[in-house]
């Protein structure tokens, strides 16, 4: 028996593994792969197993499903070809999935050379629905889209949203109904936890000293892998502290300028171009997201800085010296990435910051910046009680809403809720557990 026997057989022996289900789906298109991106750590495989058990609710059986993880030791390094000779075995065994319908599932795609043909050819000649998952640097959408040459659909995957970490301690769902004292306790409660923990599923119930030091390790692992190795970057030292420079600036105008002038005080050496550079990298490892401000014109964009926010909450105050008076970022970066997820990466530029003409901050403008076209006006503060923060806030909304000519704002709070009238229109503050919940 080799090795690819072994492994299916393995796989059929195992039951698969319990998991939460996430809220992420996979179009399952015929003719094309379905690909998952994602940081590492974030649940890829685990979305791969969420399909497989959907295959079996709709009446497939377990042995018409093949699943191959090609980090597996059994199999690395998997060369050239490696993947024509699993598949054939996989058919050798069960010849009646090759007939009627299959199930192949491919975890770490990208260890095998050259599996981009191997992916085209099985899509035109086997009747099956084909799974794909690797690392976050390896399968970059624009990779996928490059490679597979339109026969793949990339889905991102990132860490546990608010209603998954919900879903995934055992409590409720947010209902429509207006909760109880007892039940928005609860709510307010787990907002709290989720901003300090996050969303990666490995640290959900793993005690904070522990909790830190593995989200520190997910860091270097990223840093290692998708960025040092892989771009060959000789100055792993400039690396390494923009990586944390980047997650202590969450929610905060970044600035490349900026950086390269401290770090010139501090005597670490580097250029301007490899921080850029650098910056990229960190993207597309999806460890970090930039945003632009919100202006028709390009070079305006492209000139003003931008705002970071990090691919998880808990990996921001596992990165940084954390004080209750952070958590307003950590809280602006949650509704960030639930803004994410729902658009989906539909268009870049969809997300952006505003300044109005005063120089205020509106957090959030979703719209078009090239038609100058918002949708939506959305500000996050962790309170309105003090008369200084509301006056701010408000401001700052009212002032966008006029320039923008939107009569309709929200302010996202910890747990707050009102109807506030402005010259602009009107303003509604809505806690943050609620506001996951009643988004589209």
């Amino acid at each position: 028996m080799d090795a690819v026997e072994y492994l299916i057989a393995d796989f059929l022996e195992r039951p698969l593994p319990e998991l939460t289900r996430r809220d992420v789906s996979l179009p399952r298109l015929a003719g094309k792969a379905d690909v998952v991106i994602g940081m590492r750590r974030a649940g890829k495989t685990y979305l791969l197993y969420q399909a497989m058990q959907q295959f079996l609710a709709e009446g497939m059986e377990k042995h018409d499903l093949l699943y191959l993880n090609l980090e597996d030791d059994r199999i690395n390094p998997a060369g050239e070809g490696f993947l024509d000779r699993a598949l054939e075995t996989f058919f050798r065994l069960r010849p009646a999935p090759r007939e009627k319908m299959s199930g192949i599932f491919l975890d770490e795609i990208q260890m095998v050379p050259s599996w981009e043909r191997f992916v085209r050819r099985v899509l035109d000649t086997e009747n099956c629905r084909l799974f794909l998952s690797g690392s976050s640097a390896r399968m970059l959408s624009t990779e996928v889209a490059s490679v597979l040459r339109g026969r793949g659909i990339s889905v991102e995957v990132l860490p546990f949203s608010f209603s998954e970490s919900l879903r995934h301690a055992g409590l409720p769902a947010v209902s429509d109904r207006l909760p109880g004292a007892a039940r928005r306790t609860q709510l307010e409660s787990h907002v709290l936890g989720y901003l300090d923990v996050g969303g990666f599923p490995e640290v959900q119930n793993v005690e904070e000293p522990d909790r830190i030091r593995i989200l520190q390790d997910y860091v270097e692992l990223v840093l290692l892998r998708d960025v040092v190795e892989r771009h060959e970057i000789e100055n792993a030292v400039a690396a390494r502290l923009l990586a944390r420079r980047l997650l202590q600036s969450a929610s905060r105008l970044f600035s490349i300028n900026a950086v390269y002038n401290d770090f010139r005080s501090q005597a670490v050496a580097v250029s301007k171009n490899t921080l850029h550079a650098l910056l990229k990298h960190f993207e597309d490892a999806f460890l970090v997201f930039p945003i632009s401000i919100f202006r028709r014109s390009l070079k305006a964009r492209q000139v003003n800085p931008r705002k970071i926010y990090a691919v998880d909450p808990g990996l921001v105050r596992a990165m940084s010296f954390v004080t209750a008076t952070d958590r307003g970022a950590r809280l602006e970066n949650m509704v960030y990435l639930e803004l994410r997820r729902r658009l989906q990466r539909v268009y870049e530029g969809s997300i952006s910051y505003y300044l109005t003409a005063s120089g205020r901050e509106v957090d959030f403008i979703l719209g078009d910046p090239d038609q100058g076209r918002a949708e939506q006006l959305i500000q996050v503060c962790t309170s309105l009680a003090d008369p200084a923060t509301r006056d701010r806030e408000l401001k700052g909304l009212n002032e966008a809403m006029q320039e923008l000519r939107h009569s309709e704002a929200v302010i996202v709070t910890l747990n707050e809720a009102e109807e506030i009238e402005v010259d602009g229109g009107r303003v509604t503050a809505v806690p943050a557990w609620r506001w996951i919940s009643e988004s589209p």
